[in-house]
């Protein structure tokens, strides 16, 4: 039986050529950061620098939990978001009945750390991605493992797989519903249907454990536009369980109806709970961004559910952006005008500009009080790679060596851009950090 052990991950070692870590670093292991005395308002740590915030970490954590006790549902977050194993036990600790991974690089990542239950939300595909499950699942007969399939093609190669591997119990799928124009999935009932029917006819090779899909990308123009699209996804999945239900299609044990982004998981958790399924089933959401939560998109998701679904302020203050990356004004060369150290390669652009929040200018005994919030006359214009473009008043108070925190829009996209990631406390000081895997 595997058990999680992230003490190789504790143990690795940071010097000067690790991204965001100091030039004159001594060599020392990642538990040991800690113990630095770093403080990023003094300056101890170069720029740009990205930071979680452990406050934040800690409430969204409980706001998420409160949610799942108020509605009933499981949830596995999806890893892909930080790709952290240190924060990936930190959510199962926190209850978390799986992690979901998108890849099966990623699942070997999760396996390399000890992740006991996890869910593949994507079709595994290819020799080397399917032989590793078969072979992860033969050499530990504790894990429990899910994937998506969408086609009779990948039920019958999965099934020869298993059989030709004498693998000794079945492989567990999540047949998934998708839509036209989207990503992966069946487009159709009577499509669906037919894979379904082939995975029972795959026994014992193949077990149907349950429905699954994203409705993510169903953002529309308008808010009641979106809310229509993905009530109507939600319901086709329904659809489908009903119909796997009727004709006695799923294998032994819970029931799982898995969707849930970031955006939309009140929506999935309201219309999954009332599916008209006979058998014990299990609501599943696979939101990954809810603990570190962001400074924009996610802001405005939020509200919206909030207005869909307003007995969630009974649950508190809702999530806060925990995640910032800090950049020092590098020149003012024209009056309304401000270059920063950080680019495209620091911080995330795809779903939006990074968001100026707060500024420090800098001296030994800095610390937060000094921070001075920024409005909303400054706008970020463009990244380039090392180079973020700021729009500013004439009158901005700005000067070149000033500290910068930007919030983020898509923690996906920053994520990915840190080795390493240092965590604080609400004065800047650096408590520990978290190692990623991209």
């Amino acid at each position: 039986m595997t058990t999680i052990d992230l003490n190789s991950i504790e143990a690795s070692i940071l010097d000067r050529t690790v991204k965001g870590m100091p030039g004159h670093l001594t060599p020392i292991a990642l538990k040991d950061i800690g113990g630095k005395g770093w403080n990023v308002l003094r300056q101890d740590l170069p720029l740009p620098l990205a930071v979680m915030r452990e406050s934040a970490l800690t409430h969204n954590s409980g706001w998420m939990r409160r949610y799942l006790e108020a509605t009933g549902a499981l949830i596995a977050p999806h890893g892909k978001t930080t790709m952290s194993p240190q924060l990936f036990a930190r959510q199962v600790a926190d209850g978390a009945w799986a992690i979901t991974l998108g890849s099966v690089e990623q699942v070997q990542v999760a396996r390399q750390y000890g992740f006991g239950r996890l869910l593949l939300a994507n079709q595994p595909v290819g020799t080397q991605s399917q032989r590793y499950i078969i072979d992860e699942l033969k050499r530990d007969s504790s894990f429990d493992f899910y994937c998506f399939v969408d086609s009779v093609a990948l039920v019958r190669q999965l099934a020869a797989v298993v059989r030709d591997s004498g693998l000794n119990r079945p492989l567990q799928v999540i047949l998934e519903g998708g839509f036209a124009g989207g990503r992966t999935g069946c487009r159709s009932l009577a499509d669906a249907m037919t894979v379904a029917r082939a995975i029972k006819a795959a026994a014992p090779y193949l077990s149907l454990r349950g429905v699954g899909g994203y409705e993510g990308l169903l953002r529309r123009p308008s808010p009641e536009e979106s809310t229509q699209a993905v009530e109507g996804f939600l319901k086709s999945l329904i659809d489908i369980a009903v119909g796997c239900d009727r004709e006695g299609l799923f294998g032994e044990g819970e029931v799982l109806l898995t969707a849930g982004g970031t955006v939309f998981y009140d929506m999935v958790t309201k219309q999954f709970s009332a599916a008209q399924v006979t058998r014990p089933f299990r609501v599943v959401v696979r939101c990954g961004c809810y603990l570190t939560h962001d400074s924009f998109s996610y802001v405005k998701s939020f509200e919206q559910l909030r207005a869909r679904t307003p007995w969630v302020d009974d649950l508190g203050a809702g999530p806060a952006a925990a995640l910032e990356v800090w950049a020092y004004v590098q020149s003012r060369p024209e009056p309304g005008k401000a270059l920063l150290t950080v680019g495209r390669r620091d911080i995330s652009f795809d779903s939006a500009m990074p968001t100026p929040l707060k500024w420090l200018r800098p001296d030994a005994g800095a610390t937060a009080a000094d921070l001075q919030p920024i409005g909303p006359d400054h706008v970020v214009t463009g990244l380039n790679d090392q180079h973020c473009h700021l729009q500013i008043p004439e009158t901005s108070p700005l000067a070149v060596g000033d500290m910068v925190a930007f919030g983020i829009s898509h923690p996906c996209t920053t994520f990915d851009k840190w080795q390493v990631i240092c965590v604080v406390d609400d004065e800047y000081n650096v408590v520990s950090a978290l190692r990623t895997f991209f």
